[in-house]
């Protein structure tokens, strides 16, 4: 459930970039959220 929840998340903010470097910030948190929540 949650990697369902983390995939979707990454999806929405790849969508909303709209340049290379905007991919890589967005990545970079999505990678931020999913080790997050990986801790708890």
């Amino acid at each position: 459930m949650k990697k369902a929840i983390a995939l979707a998340l990454v999806a929405i903010v790849l969508a909303g970039c709209n340049t290379i470097s905007g991919v890589g910030r967005d990545v970079q948190k999505a990678g931020q959220v999913i080790t997050g929540a990986g801790g708890r």
